[in-house]
């Protein structure tokens, strides 16, 4: 058995120093400029190792861009907390830990194809479903596009831009100031319905106004 396993250890601290030159990579370069060449040398291995494991430079950056955001599940939260929640989750996905996936994504999803396709999924695969736990799943969509707006514009200035204002923003500012936005995301379809709802009730009572009062009309004609 220890020889059998002995390889595939090999193989796993191979494959993890290959991910982490990459995502290194990536971070500095780009997926554009970034190179198989270069990581194999960052990663001291020979570029047909890089082949061997990945496929190809598109299968490495899969595999270096994979990330669970782990968003909290809004339908088994206190209504009223739901946008403090994703602000606090946000928080922790880029200063608690390791947020190298999520810097190569946003420095290169403007100029690659390639990332932008990456962060299209991890919209489809893990922000849309987390909005489609609270309110009504045909407005998911609208809603979640607007608090990927708000997420995204706040990551690009304070992580990448480094606008003073923002990156000195603690992170109780931050969540005072954002999460009644995100809240007010979250439940703007809710607010919607009960307007439309508000608005048929507004129609009938005042279609059952005038009726009665074109009854009135005709009788008193009548008289």
């Amino acid at each position: 058995m220890p020889d059998q396993e002995t390889p595939t250890r090999r193989s796993d601290a191979t494959k993890a120093a290959i991910l982490e030159a990459a995502r290194a990579r990536f971070a500095a370069d780009g997926y554009a400029k970034a190179t198989i060449r270069a990581i194999a040398a960052d990663a001291g291995i020979d570029p047909s190792m890089v082949m061997r494991y990945f496929g190809s430079k598109d299968g490495l950056f899969a595999a270096a861009a994979q990330i669970d955001l782990d968003l909290p599940d809004l339908s088994a939260a206190d209504p009223n907390t739901m946008g403090e929640l994703l602000i606090r989750r946000f928080l922790s996905i880029w200063e608690e830990g390791d947020n190298t996936v999520l810097l190569i994504l946003l420095r290169s999803s403007i100029t690659d194809e390639a990332v932008a396709t990456r962060f299209r999924e991890i919209f489809a695969d893990q922000v849309l479903p987390a909005v489609l736990r609270f309110g009504t799943p045909a407005d998911a969509p609208r809603r979640a596009g607007l608090i990927v707006t708000q997420l995204l514009g706040l990551a690009l200035c304070r992580y990448i831009l480094r606008l003073p204002p923002v990156v000195s923003l603690t992170p109780r500012q931050i969540v005072t100031d954002i999460a009644p936005i995100l809240q007010t995301y979250l439940t703007s379809g809710d607010r919607a319905e009960l307007f439309d709802e508000a608005a048929a009730i507004v129609l009938d009572v005042s279609g059952e106004l005038n009726r009665r009062l074109a009854d009135r009309a005709t009788a008193a004609e009548g008289e």
